[in-house]
C-alpha cells in the first residue's frame, strides 16, 4: 500500500524580498509537486508577483479551509494580509512584517490542527517582523510562543546531510563563555540527535566542537573543555550514544566535509555559520529544531539587493523543501501511530 504524501504549507516570507520569486521557482523544479501535496497560504497578488519576477506561469486552485483534508496536488488557501500598493520591492516595511506574521500564524494554526504536516517559509526580514510587533528575539522563539511550546528548541542549520546546532546563539561574543554549561551542551547534543532521527538517521554521529583554541590545549587556553564539555560527552558515550569530541573548531568541519559525522554542535553562532556558508551558501537550510511541528526555510535572507530582478537562486529553498518532506513524512507517521 502506498503511503500518503505529506501535506506542506508554504508561505511567501517577506513580500518585499525574494521569497515569492523563490517559491514560484520551487514549484517548477522537477519532482517537487510529486513529493508532497502543497498548500500555498497567502495573498494571490504575492504569488502572481513572484511568478512574474521569475518569468514563470502559476495557476492557483483556490480552496477553503474546510476543503484542505481532501485536497491533493497544488492548492491555494487565500488570505488578505497586505494590499498590492503596500508592497514595495526591496523595501523594509511594517506592512511587510505584518503580512509575514499573519501568514506564519495561519500556517502554524493549520499544523496544530493536523491539516498540514510541515511548514516552509520564504526568507523573513527580522527588522520588519519586529516593527510589526514580533515580541521575541527571532522567529523561532516567536513560533515556540505561538505554539505554546515550552520545551527546548533552537535554530538548526543544515547543509546537504550535515546539521549544526548551537549551545549559544544570538548573543554577544563576550557573553558566550558563561553560557557554556553542562545542561546547555547536553540540550544541543540532544536536539541534533532528535532532529536527525526525525529526518531518518537511525544512530547519528554528533561531534562536539571545542570553545577554545586547540580545544584548550590541556587547560592552557581555558578549562571549558576539561570541566564542562568532556564530562558531558563521556556521559553520552556511557549511554551508548554516538557522540565524540571536543574537537578543535578549526578542524571539526574537515571531518564533517569528509562525511565522518552527521552533526556538529558548536559553541556560538559564527563558529558554525561561517563554515556552513563557505561550504555551500546556496544550499543552506534552517530548521526550527525541537518544535512540535516541522518547519524549515532557506538559510539566506531576503536579499533586497536582487529582489524583483529574477536573479534569486532556488537551491537553498529546494533543499529546505526536500528536508521538510522527509521530516513531515515521519511526523505524519508518528501522529498516525499515536
Amino acid at each position: 500500500m502506498t503511503e500518503p504524501k505529506p501535506r506542506i504549507a508554504i508561505i511567501p516570507g517577506d513580500p518585499s524580498g525574494i521569497g515569492p520569486e523563490l517559491i514560484a521557482k520551487l514549484l517548477h523544479e522537477e519532482g517537487v509537486r510529486e513529493a508532497a501535496d502543497i498548500l500555498l497560504v497567502g495573498d494571490e497578488h504575492l504569488w502572481q508577483r513572484g511568478a512574474e519576477q521569475a518569468g514563470l506561469d502559476l495557476e492557483l486552485t483556490r480552496i477553503g479551509e474546510a476543503e484542505i483534508d481532501g485536497q491533493a496536488g497544488l492548492s491555494w488557501l487565500p488570505m488578505e494580509t497586505i494590499a498590492p500598493e503596500e508592497v514595495e520591492v526591496a523595501t523594509l516595511s511594517r506592512a511587510g512584517g505584518a503580512c509575514s506574521l499573519r501568514c506564519l500564524d495561519k500556517a502554524l494554526d493549520l499544523a496544530l490542527a493536523g491539516k498540514v504536516d510541515g511548514v516552509l517559509f520564504g526568507p523573513f526580514n527580522k527588522a520588519a517582523l519586529t516593527s510589526a510587533g514580533m515580541n521575541a528575539e527571532d522567529e523561532h522563539r516567536y513560533m515556540a510562543r505561538y505554539l505554546g511550546f515550552e520545551g527546548y528548541h533552537s535554530e538548526i542549520n543544515v547543509l546537504d546531510e550535515l546539521m549544526t546546532t548551537r549551545v549559544t546563539s544570538h548573543i554577544g561574543l563576550r557573553d558566550v563563555a558563561e553560557r557554556i554549561t553542562a545542561k546547555a551542551v547536553e540540550q544541543a547534543i540532544g536536539l541534533a540527535e532528535t532532529t536527525l532521527r526525525r529526518a531518518g538517521k537511525g544512530r547519528p554521529h554528533v561531534a562536539v566542537a571545542a570553545l577554545n583554541p586547540h580545544a584548550g590545549d590541556n587547560g592552557k587556553f581555558g578549562r571549558e573543555e576539561i570541566d564542562i564539555l568532556q564530562p558531558v560527552i563521556e556521559a553520552a558515550q556511557r549511554e551508548q550514544r554516538n557522540v565524540s569530541g571536543p574537537w578543535p573548531s578549526d578542524t571539526v568541519f574537515l571531518k564533517a566535509q569528509r562525511g565522518e559525522v552527521d552533526a556538529v554542535v558548536t559553541m556560538y553562532h559564527d563558529q558554525g555559520q561561517i563554515a556552513i556558508k563557505l561550504m555551500g551558501f546556496d544550499r543552506g537550510v534552517t530548521v526550527a529544531g525541537g518544535l512540535p511541528v516541522p518547519v524549515a526555510t532557506p538559510a539566506h535572507g531576503t536579499a533586497f539587493d536582487i529582489a524583483g530582478q529574477g536573479l534569486a537562486n532556488v537551491g537553498a529553498t529546494l533543499q529546505a523543501f526536500k528536508l521538510l518532506v522527509r521530516m513531515a513524512t515521519n511526523h505524519r507517521a508518528a501522529r498516525a501511530a499515536a
